[in-house]
């Protein structure tokens, strides 16, 4: 399967916000592009610095002690934006995610499809 192909399989939204990565002990503040429950896109930082064979963790803080953390890889970079793949989630992160998903889909009915990714291999 391509990566276009992967991406297509899952619900992408455009959910402009703040969040934050992490690996190892460097931390960056970055910029939400879209997000799916397979991964997120976010703008790339400045002068980041990211082993592609390391974990990342991708942090979006949605409000006060609520936030949605994925383990992730870097599956594609480029100067404008990086493109992290989920490696796993935890249960309430999923929780979140999914519903956030879910609310700001532009066809309501669609949420059925996020149900079905959650039970889809990958």
């Amino acid at each position: 399967m391509t990566d276009q192909q992967e991406r297509r399989r899952y619900t992408r939204i455009n959910f402009d916000c703040d969040a934050f990565i992490i690996q190892g002990g460097a931390r960056y503040d970055v910029h939400l592009v879209d997000l799916s429950l397979n991964g997120a896109l976010i703008e790339t930082p400045p002068n980041y610095q990211l082993k592609a064979d390391q974990p990342v963790n991708v942090v979006i803080q949605l409000s006060g002690e609520i936030n949605i953390t994925m383990c992730t890889h870097l599956a594609h970079s480029s100067h404008e934006v990086l493109g992290f793949r989920s490696d796993s989630i935890d249960m309430d992160s999923m929780t979140h995610l999914r519903r956030l998903i879910e609310l700001n889909m532009e066809n309501p009915e669609a949420s059925e499809r996020v149900l079905d990714e959650l039970i889809i291999p990958h």
